[in-house]
């Protein structure tokens, strides 16, 4: 295997120390609209999910659970590394491994999260779909949703402090040491084949559910699965059962295939450098800004074919009227 320097030395870190300014620019003006837009999605369904006690279910827990994650990335990882591109290049913060390493362990921490809710929603509901509703009641009773909620967490604050190669980069502005040995390759490894078996767990409870529903598309409009096409308002009409099998499918297939996207890039970044060669800087920088981008789009992934969402929504932003969109009272004749 090739003799080859850190290959975290930049990953986690899109601002690499080679960059021109112009780049370290667009590069933080990118993180700071990912950090807005992010924030306030992730904000917006919790504070949906607290408010509207429709929407107080199990598997929106778990998305709650991952927008709580996603937060760590959006408010608090994001806007340092926007801050970071725009400083001097013989900055002080940047040249700090105390800092660095605080920077990684949000990044770790939200990520790990992030990741593990994306499984448990998964999981949520293909035993919805899939299983009969005793089954799903006996294992999603209120404390053992508390339980898995709370095992993706501790799983995190694990995984942090022992993978430190992985979430605290080498500096930003400074060429990264070279190392004697090969542990960071191997955590990179690590990282890469727990992604590829999460990826391949979500992929088989989401194909799953797609089956079922092409089966029996009914069963789950009942089940109000929010992926899937909604029942309409009472006063309007069912569609028709193969228009509502197709909008199920596409539905669940787009969701696998923004995560895909989102994730493979980096597994297969990691594997080319640990059997191959380092992949380029920009393209391990590519990767990690993918799979960085997921936190700020989660939230739109698991709510945007809800009715209730939209509702909840609708009912608490603003609708533009003002005074004079007040009805008139009729002239006189």
């Amino acid at each position: 295997m090739p003799n080859a320097s850190s290959w975290s030395a930049s990953s986690p870190l899109l601002l690499l120390w080679e960059d021109s300014s112009g780049t370290r620019i667009f590069l933080s003006l990118l993180y700071a609209v990912l950090a807005i837009s992010g924030t306030l999605s992730n904000v917006m369904v919790i504070y949906l999910v607290f408010s509207f006690k429709k929407l107080q279910t199990t598997s929106n827990a778990f998305i709650v659970n991952g927008c709580a994650a996603d937060l760590s990335v959006c408010a608090l990882w994001m806007p340092q590394e926007a801050v970071l591109g725009l400083l001097p290049l013989n900055s002080s913060s940047l040249r700090s491994a105390e800092y660095r390493l605080l920077r990684g362990g949000l990044l770790g921490l939200g990520l790990t999260v992030s990741l593990a809710s994306h499984l448990l929603v998964a999981f949520n509901r293909y035993v919805l779909i899939t299983k009969l509703p005793s089954v799903y009641q006996a294992l999603y009773q209120r404390r053992h949703t508390g339980c898995m909620i709370g095992l993706s967490w501790a799983l995190a604050l694990l995984l942090v402090p022992l993978l430190p190669g992985l979430w605290t980069p080498g500096s930003a502005q400074q060429p990264p040491p070279r190392q004697t040995d090969g542990s960071p390759r191997y955590t990179a490894l690590l990282l890469a084949l727990a992604v590829l078996g999460q990826t391949a767990l979500l992929l088989h409870c989401y194909l799953g559910i797609v089956r079922r529903v092409r089966g029996s598309a009914k069963r789950v409009s009942v089940l109000n699965f929010h992926l899937l096409h909604q029942l309409p308002f009472p006063a309007a009409p069912p569609p028709p059962r193969r228009a509502q099998r197709r909008l199920s499918s596409v539905s669940v297939l787009l969701l696998c295939c923004v995560f895909l996207l989102g994730t493979q890039p980096l597994v297969w970044v990691s594997l080319l450098g640990f059997f191959l060669r380092p992949a380029p800087p920009a393209l391990q920088a590519a990767s990690w800004l993918l799979l960085c981008s997921l936190s700020a789009l989660n939230p739109l992934l698991y709510t945007w074919r809800s009715e209730e969402f939209r509702r909840a929504a609708r009912s608490v932003l603003p609708r533009g009227e003002g005074p004079a969109a007040a009805p008139r009272p009729a002239a006189d004749a």
